[in-house]
């Protein structure tokens, strides 16, 4: 049940990020924790992650942009290492609170109660006004690298901070996409180096069927979204992907998954 649900998962968001800018880690994260640990639910995410934006790269890696890459790219790896490495030493063995509702307990844990801050966050950026207004200049460049890597290696989710950088500095459609997914990639790989070290002990080769099933869904994804990128509107997606991602994150950092 699990493989079917998260590959038709994958393949929709995979889609979806093609017109938002984010949504296959942040929406296949708390898929993936329905049925596993918050560390191993990142984990696989990562990896999906990563080998769909290997395939995307190929697509469109071509039209990055070097000097964006530079400025904004190193500092995110950099990041991306700190936040990964954050995320495997949080203490997750006792619940941050538990309460109770309609004869039922809930236990809210740390790592759990964080990521779902950040998701809210990330999504609230697309809903709320203030935020699409903004503009950057390329010197803020760092800063936004820094964060969406932080962010990236904690929680698996950079894309809403990356895009709310990258897309406020002047690029074109083709060269934001293109930069965004190379920067991506990096920070994936970057952030799996670390997860690594924790991979055999939190079952990954246990679920390497779900991951090759979860990757070639989302690489599919990614292809049907190339094609449609010039064919639809916008706005109706990212607000729909925002308003699942806050209920989601509202679950999440209630106990109720």
């Amino acid at each position: 049940m699990e493989i079917i649900l998260i590959s038709i998962v994958a393949f929709l968001a995979a889609i979806l990020t093609f017109f938002s800018g984010f949504g296959l880690g942040t929406i296949l994260t708390p898929v993936f924790m329905l049925f596993f640990s918050v560390e191993l639910a990142i984990a696989l995410t990562g990896l999906v992650h990563f080998f769909n934006n290997v395939f995307k790269i190929f697509l469109v890696g071509k039209n990055a942009e070097k000097s964006v890459l530079i400025k904004f790219g190193i500092p995110a790896v950099i990041f991306a290492f700190i936040g990964a490495w954050v995320l495997i030493h949080i203490p997750d063995a006792k619940p941050l609170f538990v309460y109770h509702l309609f004869g039922k307990t809930f236990e809210v844990f740390p790592v759990k109660f964080i990521i779902s801050i950040l998701l809210i966050i990330f999504a609230s950026m697309d809903l709320i006004p203030y935020f699409q207004n903004l503009n950057f200049a390329k010197n803020k460049l760092p800063i936004g690298g820094a964060l969406s890597g932080f962010f990236g290696g904690l929680s698996g989710n950079q894309g809403a901070l990356r895009s709310a950088f990258l897309i406020k500095v002047g690029l074109s459609k083709e060269t934001f996409i293109g930069t965004a997914v190379v920067v991506s990639t990096f920070v994936d790989f970057t952030r799996l180096g670390v997860y690594a070290t924790r991979f055999n002990k939190s079952g990954l080769m246990d679920n390497l069927t779900l991951v090759i099933f979860a990757t070639l869904s989302a690489i599919a994804g990614a292809y049907i979204g190339n094609k449609l990128l010039k064919k639809v509107t916008l706005k109706f997606l990212q607000i729909t992907v925002a308003t699942m991602l806050i209920i989601i994150s509202l679950a999440l950092g209630g106990g109720l998954i």
